[in-house]
């Protein structure tokens, strides 16, 4: 027998049918007063770092409004949050989503952690573009297809907010793309009148927004700028209270250097610093971390503002040509395919990858060809490829190792994506605790279908930040909670400039995560790395709800966001 309905609240009602199925009543058809979202009863961790607390949070239009004690409150949209954590939105550092976000503005495989907001830039950004950078990047496109419709940094961002996006997102002024813009793919010094023309496009990206410059030093062209080169950039980039943000120019055999050269930067240029992706990197090197922390911690005693961020994982990702030495990339991908193609250059080429390491050699860091994960092919030809090590294709085809990695280089007429074994787990576990290391994917947003499926991506891209909530928090207690949600949001936000970001607080943007503590986990593999995480339960950007119930709503607020220098016209 049917029991009466005695009881219809106020929200049930409110939607057009009581829980008996029957009409609602006229006096509830009003719009419920108060907030527009309420998360109810959750353990709120406010992104300070201080300890929890059992709090309601309150959001109206894009702001938080309240959080405390919300009980007598009212709102359109309740969430029940018992026995899960509630945080500010997390903060990727280094996102590779340039590109990815053009075809897909959803950036699920980021949002299903918690991430609300996307830094991207590392050496290379999507703007300041000319003529021939634009040809470049239409010639190196591989299975994501987009025309190039922006000239500056700023409207590229400006190009994906109108597109729609569901995260924020914010960049970096590339160091190689100010370099490229001028000088184009070669090996040379800029002349006092060039170097003045780096320093102007410096003064109008940051007066638009760049958050600061950003060197992939391992890389060519990047690997031709020295020192005082990237000093003069990042003074002109100081002025807008710019940051320098670095792959450094090794982070192996001269991981050492590679520190007092950002060091260096900081102090002349007067300029924090960051880290990217700090690691040790091959086996040889495992040794230097302990010293590469030390170096970071007595600058940070002496005063200078030197950070860093990481990943979780043992390996790396990088093209295949980061296995070319420097001189043979002079000119980019097509000069490089044409020396291997020579008798001459290719045994130079091959001579150097086997003998070298006064150059950043990934081969020799990898350590053995059983440490190189081929991903990532142009060609349908070679995509069976994808998943295979460089020592089991070698094998396949019965050649030598080295030979056939510039084979491949030569037949695929692009960079290959590729991952690189090459830090120790030991090492991660150093790096986690402390206090000024926050976190970045190296890897673009996606899911698994579509375009994304051509290709594997690093399992970093599917599973870095739930990895260090799951892995190194939960499961073997590096940190607490607390101090790694800081270490995710006020912490990035903070280094960042990024005005009222970071923190659960009154009248900062609503970017928040609602998550399980006890289930939130990486899923993603070297050998299936198209996987979500789980734990994530609930997703606000600038107060939209973007994942409810761990599914995306399909809903796309993300705005671009600007560093602390931006001058408004």
């Amino acid at each position: 027998m049917n029991k009466p309905c005695r009881f219809l609240p106020l929200l049930v009602v409110a939607v057009g049918l009581g829980m008996c199925g029957t009409p609602r009543l006229a006096e509830a058809a009003k719009e419920p007063e108060g907030y527009d979202v309420l998360i109810r009863g959750g353990t709120v961790y406010d992104g300070s770092g201080n300890p929890p607390r059992r709090a309601d949070v309150g959001i109206k239009g894009d702001r938080i409004v309240a959080v405390g004690d919300l009980a007598a409150a009212t709102a359109k949209t309740v969430l029940e949050a018992r026995d899960l954590a509630v945080a500010p939105g997390f903060i990727n550092m280094l996102s590779w989503s340039t590109d990815s976000l053009l075809v897909d503005g959803r950036g699920q495989s980021e949002v299903r952690q918690g991430v609300t907001t996307q830094v991207m830039g590392e050496g290379w950004s999507w703007g300041p573009v000319n003529a021939a950078i634009k040809k470049r990047m239409k010639a190196e496109q591989t299975d994501i297809k987009y025309d190039i419709e922006w000239n500056t940094l700023g409207e590229y961002l400006y190009f994906l907010q109108r597109k729609g996006v569901s995260q924020n997102v914010a960049s970096f002024l590339g160091a190689t793309t100010v370099r490229e813009h001028v000088l184009g793919l070669d090996n040379k010094k800029p002349t006092a009148d060039e170097l003045e023309q780096m320093r102007r496009l410096v003064d109008r990206e940051m007066r638009d927004g760049a958050l600061g410059i950003a060197t992939a030093l391992e890389y060519a062209p990047a690997y031709y700028a020295d020192t005082q080169e990237l000093i003069e950039l990042c003074k002109v980039a100081a002025k807008y209270k710019g940051k320098y943000i670095s792959h450094m120019r090794s982070e192996g055999e001269r991981l050492l250097e590679g520190i007092d050269e950002l060091i260096r930067i900081s102090r002349e240029a007067k300029i924090p610093a960051e880290i990217y992706h700090f690691k040790a990197a091959g086996k040889s090197n495992w040794k230097k971390m302990d010293d590469a922390i030390a170096k970071v911690e007595a600058a940070r005693r002496d005063g200078l503002s030197i950070t860093a961020n990481m990943y979780g994982y043992t390996a790396g990702a990088a093209p295949l040509t980061a296995c070319i030495p420097p001189w043979a990339m002079e000119g980019g991908e097509v000069a490089m395919r044409r020396r291997l193609r020579d008798p001459d250059s290719r045994k130079r080429v091959l001579d150097d990858i086997r003998n070298k390491t006064d150059w950043p050699n990934f081969y020799h860091n990898a350590g053995s060809p059983e440490n190189v994960l081929l991903i990532g092919f142009k060609q349908e030809a070679l995509k069976p490829l994808q998943g295979k090590t460089l020592a089991q294709v070698a094998r396949q085809r019965g050649k030598d190792p080295v030979e056939t990695l510039l084979d491949l280089l030569v037949e695929d007429q692009s960079g290959i994506g590729t991952v690189y074994f090459i830090t120790a787990e030991e090492n991660i576990r150093k790096l986690v605790p402390l206090p000024w290391v926050s976190f970045g994917s190296d890897e673009a947003a996606q899911a698994p279908e579509g375009v994304f499926l051509k290709a594997l991506p690093h399992p970093r891209a599917y599973g870095n930040f739930a990895r260090v909530l799951g892995k190194y928090v939960r499961d073997e207690k590096l940190l607490s909670l607390e101090a790694a949600i800081r270490k995710l949001t006020s912490l990035p936000a903070t280094n960042l400039g990024l005005e009222r970001r970071g923190l659960l607080k009154e009248d900062y943007f609503a970017d928040v995560v609602v998550f399980d503590p006890k289930t939130i986990a990486d899923r993603a593999t070297y050998e299936k790395p198209h996987q979500y995480a789980v734990g994530v339960k609930h997703v606000f950007v600038n107060g939209a709800q973007v994942l409810k119930d761990g599914e995306h709503t399909g809903a796309k607020p993300g705005r671009a966001l600007w560093g602390p220098g931006r001058v408004e016209k």
